[in-house]
């Protein structure tokens, strides 16, 4: 499943809204790490299949990355339900990041 790219009009449909458990890449196109990320995260996207895996952009987005206390990048947030459900800041292994949405 493809990654999908999240706004501050899109978030609360895409993330609180999905029907499913949501993984949000916060992350910045300066940030090394974060484009170090960028491969894994695009795997998990086609490994779980009933995880639904999103991306924004924090230069672009500042409300959103502000709303969910993001300090440092790339930050990782899953949701179920509509609910912060875990957060992992730094670059992680894959295993890591299935680990956060499981």
């Amino acid at each position: 499943m493809a990654v999908v790219k999240l706004t501050t009009a899109n978030f609360d449909q895409e993330v609180l809204q999905a029907d499913r458990p949501v993984l949000v890449d916060f992350y910045a196109d300066w940030c090394g790490p974060c484009k170090m990320m960028g491969p894994v995260v695009e795997e998990i996207s086609g490994e779980l299949d009933d995880v639904k895996v999103c991306k924004i952009n924090i230069d672009e987005e500042m409300e959103v990355a502000q709303r969910y206390g993001v300090m440092s990048i790339p930050t990782f947030i899953a949701f179920k339900n509509g609910e912060m459900t875990g957060k992992q800041v730094g670059a992680v292994p894959k295993g890591a990041l299935a680990d956060l949405v499981k």
